[in-house]
């Protein structure tokens, strides 16, 4: 009975990562065909950063949230879970952004913010978890 009780338990706890897994999914497809979209209306115009938007949520959120559960690790904080989705988020807008100035024909100095805060913001959320994973005892950053 307490065996069923604790893989309940785990089961809770991991429920926001994979609902944030398949979030990043929809994000992922919705990039994807954002970028197709757009390119066959672009005059055989291409843009990888356009082509190729659609890799952060995949790699930064379908990748990450879906394998907490598969490793068991802990589950982040809400403060790290905001700051890596929001860096992952600036990598996205980012690349869009610049993938629709490229495709338009100019360029912008200022698209270099986007890639600055997308990192510091992604490697300030893994920071505060790794923190996090430190509280706690040796040992335990795995769900038994």
């Amino acid at each position: 009975m307490s065996a069923t009780l604790c893989t309940s338990d785990t089961n809770i706890k991991y429920k926001s990562a994979i609902k944030s897994g398949f979030i990043y999914l929809g994000l992922s497809i919705f990039c994807a065909l954002f970028g197709a979209v757009y390119e066959l209306f672009s005059y055989d115009v291409y843009s990888y950063f356009m082509i190729y938007a659609f890799a952060f949520p995949l790699i930064g959120g379908v990748c990450v949230y879906f394998s907490i559960p598969l490793v068991h690790l802990k589950m982040p904080s809400r403060t790290s879970m905001r700051l890596y989705n929001s860096g992952i988020a600036s990598f996205t807008a980012g690349s869009i952004i610049k993938g629709v100035l490229d495709i338009y024909g100019t360029s912008n100095s200022l698209i270099i913010v986007y890639w600055i805060a997308g990192g510091l913001l992604t490697v300030l959320g893994i920071a505060v978890y790794l923190i996090q994973l430190k509280k706690q005892s040796p040992g335990q950053h795995r769900l038994n």
